[in-house]
């Protein structure tokens, strides 16, 4: 039997100011931080159930309360500086050189996200493909998945993190450099207010989510 793939959960420390501001207008700083804290939680254990999992975290500081919300067994690991092409490229490379690959990376932001998506990347990757895209409706990718180290296709301007031609020109990057690609099912990011009226709608949002996200 192969080695488990690696599964990598990139997020921030669940502290009121720094996480899912964009929410911060309908649920208060508070409640924010209490919503990142439960996708963190409900993303370690997709990982834990995909694969070998880690938890790449910041501030620097964040490691015991981040090692609290992750199940046991998940390897910690701190972003490194710079835009998020930058921490996605250095988290990436260090799992894969530690663990080997594939590994396949997401972030907090789709706790409807089912292990069978993952086990679908793992799939992909095994036959041959050397990069897997999870599109997000809002133009950017929910899982990206690797067999080797390619820094190259997270070379973004750092204005473009988080804009609606991220997917877009990833892939360009990646067809630039030669690479066979996949692609996923597109998922809804949550994001912002409209995103939450989706997730609240959507019977796949887990009920601890739900509960936070609630306002009525």
């Amino acid at each position: 039997m192969a080695e488990r793939a690696a599964a990598i959960v990139i997020a921030e420390a669940p502290r009121p100011g720094l996480c899912k501001t964009r929410l911060e207008p309908l649920l208060g700083p508070e409640r924010c931080a209490e919503l990142q804290a439960a996708l963190i939680r409900r993303a370690t254990a997709w990982a834990a159930a995909v694969g070998t999992p880690y938890l790449a975290f910041t501030p620097s500081g964040a490691r015991d309360e981040m090692a609290a919300l992750a199940p046991a067994g998940t390897s910690l690991i701190a972003q490194a500086d710079g835009d998020l092409g930058d921490r996605l490229a250095a988290a990436t490379t260090q799992v894969l050189a530690e663990h080997g690959g594939p590994v396949v990376l997401i972030g907090v932001d789709t706790p409807q996200l089912r292990p069978e998506v993952g086990f679908a990347a793992v799939d992909d990757l095994r036959n041959g493909t050397d990069v897997t895209f999870g599109p997000a409706a809002d133009g950017g990718y929910y899982l990206v998945g690797l067999r080797e180290p390619h820094p190259e296709i997270f070379a973004l301007p750092s204005e473009l993190w988080g804009g609606p031609q991220v997917l877009e020109r990833s892939l360009a990057l990646a067809h630039r450099a030669g690479l066979q690609l996949a692609m996923l099912r597109t998922e809804r990011d949550l994001d912002d207010e409209h995103d939450v009226r989706a997730m609240l709608a959507d019977p796949l949002t887990p009920p601890e989510i739900a509960r936070i996200l609630r306002t009525d």
